[in-house]
């Protein structure tokens, strides 16, 4: 049976980890990439955890394995994250109204894809955070064709784009 929840236990964290790990490009082919889409932030379970702390993370849970996970990062983690420095720094000088929360990765088990996961991820997220914040902020290489699509199916909105890291980045929108 599947479930959208929120983690709760240190479990549930590593178990995003590891889901993590066999969607990063390090480990896919290019066409993979292309294909399946990835993730580019590698966080370790401190940094994960503490994340969790202050905002359960959005998980999709099936025969009690994550299966996906929106990782949900409050603004309080803008420097503990090297690679994501640049889009908060963008982010500051945005015109926009500063009450989001950071959707902090997004990743469906490729077993698990095309099933409305991601979709869900998302709605159970909007859920979570309605009335606490304005709207859900993340951002995605620009190369990663499959979540700018996705994205764009469920109304996230590119509010800017900046290169960084030899990369260009969207950030992209949804209010909730």
């Amino acid at each position: 049976m599947l479930i959208f929840t929120q983690t709760s236990t240190e479990t549930e964290l590593h178990q995003i980890l590891e889901l993590q790990q066999q969607n990063l490009p390090k480990g896919l082919s290019d066409e993979e990439k292309k294909q399946e889409g990835f993730v580019t932030v590698e966080h370790d379970f401190e940094t994960l955890f503490k994340m969790h702390e202050i905002h359960p993370h959005i998980i999709a849970k099936y025969n009690d394995k994550v299966v996906g996970y929106a990782l949900s990062m409050s603004t309080v983690f803008k420097d503990s994250i090297p690679v994501l420095i640049p889009m908060f720094t963008e982010l500051e000088k945005l015109n926009i109204d500063q009450n989001f929360i950071i959707m902090g990765q997004v990743c469906v088990d490729k077993e698990h894809r095309g099933k409305g996961i991601f979709r869900s991820l998302y709605e159970k997220m909007s859920a979570v955070f309605t009335g606490k914040y304005s709207s859900i902020v993340t951002e995605i290489d620009a190369k990663n064709i499959r979540s700018i699509n996705a994205h764009n199916a469920i109304g996230f909105k590119t509010i800017s784009e900046y290169p960084a890291h030899n990369q260009v980045w969207k950030i992209v929108a949804m209010e909730i």
